[in-house]
Formats: C-alpha cells, sequence, structure tokens
C-alpha cells in the first residue's frame, strides 16, 4: 500500500494512532460473509461482503469510492454495531480501521439459536428393521 492511499482527502496526515490502526500487521482471518455498512453522509446502510477481519479492521468490497478517514458503521454478524474508519480504497475494495478492537471469531460463531437440527436438513436414512422371532 503506498503513501498516497494512508492520506485523508484533504491531504492532512492521519493521527499516528489511527496510521497505526491502518496497517496491515495484524492476524486478518479470511472469510466471505455479508455485512450492513453506512458510509458517512448515509442514512441508509448497504450490503457488502466482508473478504477478510482481524481484531482492528477489515477488508470489503464496496463498488464506489469513498474518501480516505471518512467515518463508517457497520453491523457484523455475531459482533454486532461497530464503528470506524476508511483507511484505504481502491477497485472496488476498502480497508476499514476499527475503532476499538474485535474479537473476529465471534465472526465465525454459528447465528442460529436452535438446538436441534430441523427436519429438511437431516440426512435420509432408511428405518431400522426389526429381527423376526422364531
Amino acid at each position: 500500500m503506498d503513501a498516497m492511499n494512508r492520506m485523508p482527502g484533504n491531504g492532512a496526515k492521519m493521527a499516528e494512532e489511527e496510521l497505526e490502526r491502518a496497517d496491515r500487521t495484524g492476524q486478518r482471518d479470511s472469510l466471505l460473509m455479508m455485512a450492513q455498512m453506512t458510509l458517512e453522509g448515509e442514512n441508509s446502510p448497504r450490503e457488502v461482503r466482508v473478504r477478510n477481519i482481524s481484531e482492528g479492521g477489515l477488508m470489503a468490497e464496496l463498488p464506489v469510492s469513498v474518501e480516505i478517514n471518512s467515518s463508517v458503521q457497520l453491523d457484523l454478524r455475531g459482533v454486532g454495531p461497530i464503528t470506524g474508519r476508511i483507511a484505504w480504497c481502491t477497485q472496488g475494495r476498502v480497508g476499514v480501521a476499527f475503532d476499538r478492537q474485535i474479537d473476529p471469531k465471534l465472526a465465525r460463531k454459528p447465528v442460529g439459536g436452535g438446538t436441534s437440527t430441523p427436519e429438511y436438513a437431516k440426512a435420509a436414512t432408511t428405518p431400522k428393521t426389526r429381527p423376526f422371532n422364531h
């Protein structure tokens, strides 16, 4: 990532703390999940594909160009609402640096609250036969 991608649209440098969060040094967990993202200045969320996630941020597919350092709100499955800033934006993808760290493993936990497998999801079996009594 070049230095240009780390600069806000007005040319001012990001605070050192924000640069550290935008750094890609943390361990990332590759996955494919959908999330709701609300960009600064927008009233309603848009659905995005999250490609990887870490404690400090994520990469998502976003087909619009967004100004670096603009605020964003996300609703992540298993994690809930989280705020952050756009760290970089390029060719249909964005990097988001979270305002606080999260546990990325929560995004992988099942979201269903059921305790049993529904009938349509069970494997087909044949009924057991009883032995003949002679």
